[in-house]
């Protein structure tokens, strides 16, 4: 069953939306070709203190392949912030861009 998992972070300092796309765009690449993530939207909130992303996976195994120490640690390094993670099962996903509805097997 695919997974979503919401990464959250509150920044040190708030974010303009300029740094903040700015330090998104510098991380983008590192999610590229990423065995079972389907997609990535990044987050930020309008008073610039947290950030984060939405992420949706084809299992929860392929979340806990990229959220590993690692992983942790380049947020920690790249944005000041330790992340928090809440995973949830999609069951069903509507995608306008497709044209088509799927649901878990």
């Amino acid at each position: 069953m695919a997974v979503t998992a919401i990464v959250r972070f509150t920044f040190p300092e708030p974010k303009s939306p300029e740094a903040a796309k700015a330090a998104f765009e510098a991380s983008a690449p590192l999610y590229r070709g990423v065995r079972g993530l389907v997609r990535k939207y990044y987050l930020l909130s309008e008073d610039g203190r947290t950030g984060g992303g939405v992420y949706l996976f084809d299992s929860r195994e392929d979340a806990d392949r990229l959220y590993d120490d690692a992983w942790r640690a380049g947020i920690r390094e790249r944005l000041g912030a330790e992340p928090s993670i809440e995973y949830f099962e999609s069951p069903v996903i509507v995608d306008n861009d497709a044209g088509a509805i799927s649901t878990a097997a």
